[in-house]
């Protein structure tokens, strides 16, 4: 993502500031944007969707933005005032948002939206930038990455604070013992059948210390994360087995930040922390982890199509 600003010209404010939004989004600078000049949003987003299917993406429109989810980004008109409502009277803005649940990183239009979470919002329409060619990629060489465990935390319940232990009990399938999300009651702990990526959490120190120096107000416990690494590069253990000590994990996914996060921690941390907020990872034997345990990754095995 790039910072872009709410460009000047005869376009409608919602219209430039969407382009906007996708210009961050794809990080192709405005001027390379196809002209939208005079057009209504429908003719613009048309006008960006054969733009993009020439570059193997589209734009989709959201059959329900109010209640839309996922860990990535998508963008969102919102309306301010009372109807009617059209989208040359100042009263659409549109936001860039991303997290599950959403929340806003950028609002050209209107800053004073940066942070809101996307439900606390009158989102009207929504448009999603994706591949047209989902294909995955196969198995690839990875090289053995090493690092150790910092600190680890845990917290008894929904939104309580995280607590530094000196070890934790892991269990298998579940997560750490004295941990929300190891009895199910975490705030994104899965309602039913057991899915993958909520046991364990990950982040890196050298992300924190980071921005820290930016934010003298976060800590490692505010990330709400479970454990604390150095050394080893955490989103590469994406799709890889590994050890805490003598615990084997598996990485599953990026821990994006979220506008939940936002909300407890307060305005500022969910932009700087995309793609860097650590991994979710499940736990796959029982054991003790320690601070300065080690982190080894295992050999690869091959990786599914």
């Amino acid at each position: 993502m790039i910072q872009t600003d709410l460009p000047d010209g005869p376009a409608r404010p919602v219209v430039r500031g969407l382009a906007a939004c996708l210009s961050a989004v794809t990080e192709v600078p405005l001027g390379q944007l196809p002209a939208v000049e005079d057009l209504p949003v429908t003719h613009a987003v048309a006008s960006w969707k054969s733009w993009l299917a020439g570059h193997g993406f589209g734009i989709v429109p959201i059959a329900d933005p109010r209640s839309f989810q996922w860990a990535g980004w998508w963008i969102a008109v919102v309306e301010r005032g009372a109807s009617p409502r059209t989208d040359d009277d100042g009263r659409q803005v549109a936001v860039l948002a991303f997290g599950t649940p959403p929340g806003v990183v950028l609002s050209p239009q209107d800053p004073a939206l940066l942070g809101r979470g996307t439900a606390d919002l009158d989102v009207s329409s929504g448009y999603a930038v994706a591949s047209l060619d989902p294909v995955l990629p196969g198995a690839q060489d990875q090289p053995p990455l090493t690092g150790v465990v910092e600190l680890l935390a845990v917290a008894p319940r929904v939104a309580a604070p995280m607590r530094l232990v000196a070890s934790a009990r892991a269990l298998a399938g579940r997560g750490l013992e004295g941990d929300r999300y190891a009895d199910g009651s975490g705030t994104f702990s899965p309602r039913g059948a057991h899915r993958p990526g909520y046991e364990l959490t990950l982040i890196a120190a050298e992300v924190v210390e980071e921005l820290t120096a930016a934010d003298a107000a976060l800590t490692f416990t505010s990330t709400r994360r479970n454990v604390l690494t150095r050394g080893i590069d955490v989103n590469a253990l994406v799709g890889r087995a590994f050890s805490l000590g003598e615990v084997r994990c598996r990485g599953l996914r990026l821990a994006e930040p979220c506008a939940h996060l936002e909300r407890l921690h307060g305005p500022g941390l969910l932009r700087p922390l995309i793609h860097r907020g650590g991994l979710r990872a499940d736990i796959l034997t029982d054991g003790t982890i320690t601070s300065g345990s080690r982190i080894r990754t295992e050999p690869a095995t091959g990786a599914a199509r």
